[in-house]
């Protein structure tokens, strides 16, 4: 949005003239005193204020402009002490762009709520039928077996609405995802600094659709009224263009100060590569090659050698005029290996979180081979092209150059899918089974209760810590269990318990995409570059004691001698 109300004040989101400050004194302070403030920030009439001079005055000075601030505080003998600061805002202009990755996938702003059971048909019945039960979402209604025909129109509108939240449902960005993060912890830590973000990062985008063009979106829960999308997210560089055009117009002067980037990963169809991984059975492994939902390492290297160059070229050509011809502006946030249980030791495949979808199981030794690709062609391949190493996309390395961000693949090594902790929630180790018998096989006990350990399934905790950072297909449909409702029509069953559901349903909520802690990690690493992008120093350091133990209530209503007060904490 253009403008946006804050604090009682219509603000210009991406070029605020004023900013709401608190200005107080420090030091000795006369107690019960009325001080005088005088503002002058050297344009119309000077402001002033009496307020007592233990308090603080609220006002709204100009942004990246000089306010002189001056006190006048009464020293008991008919005088007064003045002392006077200067305060300068200073607002800085962070865009946010990529893919997934970038825009948080994997973590809605709020999680899906399940409960009870759901019927699933599958593409070739067996001997169960073809059906099988899942966890269904909470508040839904509607029939939630598969024995009564397909679903009404008032049944997929009613499912619709239980659904998981984002903050963009198209493009599925997240409060939680790294640049959010990231440009937060910037505004929290530097308390004289103002922070504008514009989240463009969609899920799905590459660099040709999604950034240079439009891209089709997949959750696009039209039925729930206030979540409206067109089934399209804009390009990337389309909408920043016609942001910065409003920004000028506030203020000439308005330019990017950082740009935080991840992608690549969807340019080399990265997600066909999670599909030949974790899809085992051999009918929904027929269907996924046909659709060319499949690809091997050996398909994702043609494309990183062939096409990711040319592009990255382009998006670079493409982001100069927006941070004043030098790329050194631009933090580039590379991937996590998601396929490791250990430093150079992948995942050893299996059913272990991705028994959701009865089709689901990892493939050692695809997932070997996609580990070592990614590991060992792709994150360098990345890199060498943002940094300009020996890549011949860069005309002039001096301002070519990215800042390139791999700090935090150290930690994702030791924090992969396949990772378990004994500190992970009760829920988890207690119910999603290593060895991929987490769910009933029986439909009729299955559909009582989908979860062999018999609890219910609201008691998945979608952010508490664990040791994986990287969302298992479980955790997607825990936490997300996503039908992305912007698919065309003539793809789009219109049976809520149809087989595409089922499959859909455990992927496309995040899986193979960080966790919260995750991503968190990834803006911890992203922090220090942003800071000296920026210009800024270091915030001082935290500080952390102990608060002292609760005192006990009185056990009678007589007048008790007052605790002492705890400790104090930073």
């Amino acid at each position: 949005m253009t403008t946006c109300e804050r604090d009682g004040t219509k603000e210009n989101y991406v070029a605020p003239a004023d900013h709401r400050i608190s200005v107080e004194l420090s030091g000795n302070v006369p107690q019960g005193a009325t001080c005088t403030w005088t503002f002058d920030d050297g344009q119309g009439a000077l402001r002033q204020n009496e307020a007592p001079c233990e308090g603080e005055v609220i006002l709204r000075v100009a942004s990246t402009r000089t306010t002189v601030a001056s006190v006048d505080i009464p020293l008991g003998d008919g005088t007064a002490q003045r002392v006077v600061t200067e305060i300068y805002v200073r607002d800085v202009l962070i865009a946010g762009l990529g893919d997934s990755i970038a825009a948080g996938e994997g973590n809605p702003d709020k999680a899906v709520e399940l409960e009870g059971s759901f019927c699933f048909k599958r593409f070739l019945r067996g001997s169960s039928g073809g059906q099988y039960f899942r966890p269904g979402r909470a508040g839904y209604n509607d029939d939630r077996s598969c024995e009564n025909g397909p679903s009404t129109s008032a049944a997929g509108s009613d499912w619709a609405r239980h659904g998981a939240r984002w903050m963009s449902p198209g493009c599925h960005r997240s409060l939680y995802s790294y640049q959010v993060r990231t440009a937060l912890a910037l505004a929290v830590e530097q308390p004289h600094l103002a922070v504008t973000l514009l989240p463009l990062a969609c899920s799905g985008a590459a660099i040709g659709p999604g950034m240079f063009s439009s891209q089709a979106v997949d959750d696009c829960p039209w039925v729930v009224g206030i979540d409206n999308c067109s089934g399209t997210s804009p390009a990337q560089f389309a909408t920043l263009k016609d942001l910065m055009a409003a920004a000028r117009k506030q203020n000439p002067q308005r330019s990017l100060d950082l740009v935080l980037l991840t992608v690549g990963a969807n340019d080399i169809n990265f997600a066909g590569l999670v599909a030949n991984v974790i899809v085992d059975a051999a009918t929904e492994r027929l269907l996924l090659r046909q659709s060319g939902s499949l690809a091997t390492a050996q398909d994702s290297q043609k494309l990183l050698d062939g096409n990711l160059p040319d592009a990255f070229g382009q998006m670079r050509t493409a982001l100069k005029p927006y941070v004043g011809g030098n790329l050194a502006r631009v933090v580039f946030v590379s991937y996590g290996n998601p396929a490791l249980a250990a430093p150079d030791k992948p995942c050893p495949g299996g059913r272990d979180g991705l028994d959701v979808h009865p089709a689901f199981g990892a493939d050692a030794e695809r997932l070997r081979a996609a580990a070592e690709f990614v590991d060992k062609k792709f994150l360098p391949g990345l890199k060498a092209l943002a940094t300009c190493d020996g890549a011949k996309s860069c005309r002039d390395p001096m301002t070519d150059r990215m800042i390139f961000i791999d700090s935090h693949q150290g930690a994702f090594a030791s924090h992969g899918m396949c990772v378990h902790s004994k500190s992970d929630p009760e829920f988890d180790r207690a119910c999603f089974s290593a060895s991929g018998g987490s769910f009933e096989t029986e439909l009729t006990k299955g559909a009582d209760n989908p979860l062999i350990c018999g609890r219910a399934a609201s008691d998945y905790l979608p952010y508490a810590s664990r040791g994986r950072w990287i969302r298992t297909a479980d955790d997607s449909y825990f936490t997300a269990m996503t039908y992305p409702e912007g698919m065309p029509g003539v793809l789009k069953p219109s049976d809520i318990h149809d087989a595409i559901w089922g499959v859909l349903s455990a992927v496309y909520g995040g899986a193979v995409h960080p966790t919260a802690e995750g991503y968190a990690a990834m803006a911890d690493a992203a922090l220090p570059a942003a800071r000296e992008v920026l210009g800024i120093p270091l915030p001082p350091a935290v500080r952390s004691e102990p608060l002292a133990p609760l005192t006990p209530a009185p056990a009678d209503p007589a007048p008790a001698a007052a605790a002492a007060p705890p400790a104090p904490a930073h």
